[in-house]
């Protein structure tokens, strides 16, 4: 559907993108995370062509972009763009639906059809008369979706849709769009900074770091296999360095940071400097008095609870056992173990479950986790 090669956009001497290389698949949703300022907003009205790239080429469905303005126009045609902050017209919002269809000359009549359509999509038929400026900003952006999608668009941006929404009408943005890209096949980029939605709502994912593509993949991928430290951080792990590979028999490694051993999966060589990366959801805790109990898991340490931190239902709990290890528990679980500051556990965590970096930021060649 997309292929750029080599794009790169500047500002006077401020380079935003360098050297971005990518291919969009028809019917996917593609989504860019990466910290604020990185680029993906750029890369987006790039995509959509409201601004020139200084170097590279887009491709879209087989046509060159770097041609006439006429050319552009017609491309353009074919994507619809929703930003972040929706705006609307002091008008009504049928009549703010309708506004791309006068552009295009749709006949009045099939204009009204495609509008009731397109209110009906979004959820919004019984608000056609009210003023638009006078709706909510979940409802506001429901008006802004389905002005894009009343063109039948071939690719549908997203601009960080729902980053000033409440989480109800986040919930309602996100399921308009897994709906769109089901029933209408609508190829989508979406950026966001929400690592979740990101999880929830992505075929693939592309990371913009420092105005670089990083790294893509699926959500496992990128979520379970970081392309490095600062990757591994952007998606909720903080990565535990100064490791060194002191044995490996097939894959099945030792690696030694500071007093503490762990053994995880990794073709990394004997002697090898890297960093770990284990997701908090992927350690377990359990009370240092049980620790006589049997368990499968390889990776056992004791140690204590140095910070507990509530996430919505969940608390992120720190253990220092040599090294840190931090634990995602349910609020409940940790009242029902009694955990609290100072309570001595033991940290549990499997060797599969262990993504293995070598330190200059590099991945595993082949990590077996999922």
């Amino acid at each position: 559907m997309i292929r750029i090669e080599g794009l790169a956009k500047s500002f006077g001497s401020h380079e935003i993108l360098k050297d971005i290389t990518l291919e969009i698949r028809k019917g996917e949703i593609f989504t860019l995370i990466g910290p604020s300022g990185s680029g993906k907003t750029t890369l987006i009205r790039l995509i959509d062509l409201l601004d020139y790239p200084t170097s590279g080429t887009i491709v879209f469905d087989g046509a060159d972009t770097a041609t006439s303005e006429k050319g552009r126009l017609a491309i353009r045609r074919r994507m619809g763009m929703v930003f972040q902050k929706p705006a609307v017209l002091n008008t009504t919002v049928s009549a703010n639906v309708a506004f791309g269809l006068k552009f295009r000359g749709v006949p009045a009549e099939e204009a009204r059809d495609r509008v009731q359509q397109a209110l009906d999509l979004v959820g919004l038929v019984d608000l056609a008369g009210r003023r638009a400026v006078t709706l909510s900003g979940g409802e506001m952006q429901r008006v802004a979706l389905a002005r894009a999608m009343v063109t039948h668009p071939d690719l549908l941006l997203l601009d960080e849709p729902t980053a000033n929404l409440d989480p109800v009408s986040s919930d309602l943005i996100e399921d308009l769009i897994l709906r769109i890209n089901k029933k209408f096949g609508t190829t989508i980029i979406l950026s966001t900074h929400d690592m979740i939605q990101g999880q929830r709502l992505a075929t693939r994912i592309g990371v913009i770091m420092n105005g670089r593509l990083a790294q893509t993949g699926s959500t496992s991928e990128i979520f379970y296999q970081p392309n490095g430290r600062e990757i591994a951080r952007l998606v909720g792990i903080d990565a535990i360095p100064n490791g060194i590979v002191t044995e490996n028999k097939e894959g099945h490694a030792l690696i030694r940071i500071g007093e503490t051993c762990f053994e995880a999966m990794t073709d990394l060589r004997e002697r090898q400097r890297v960093a770990l990366g284990i997701r908090p959801e992927e350690v377990s805790l359990t009370p240092a008095d049980a620790s006589l109990k049997r368990s499968s898991v390889r990776n056992q340490f004791t140690g204590r609870i140095t910070k507990m931190v509530p996430s919505g239902p969940f608390v992120r709990v720190s253990v220092d056992c040599g090294v840190r290890l931090t634990a995602l528990i349910t609020r409940r679980s940790c009242t029902e173990l009694g955990f609290e500051v100072g309570t001595p556990v033991v940290a549990g965590v499997k060797a599969t479950a262990i993504h293995v970096m070598a330190d200059d930021g590099r991945a595993t060649p082949s990590s077996p986790y999922p």
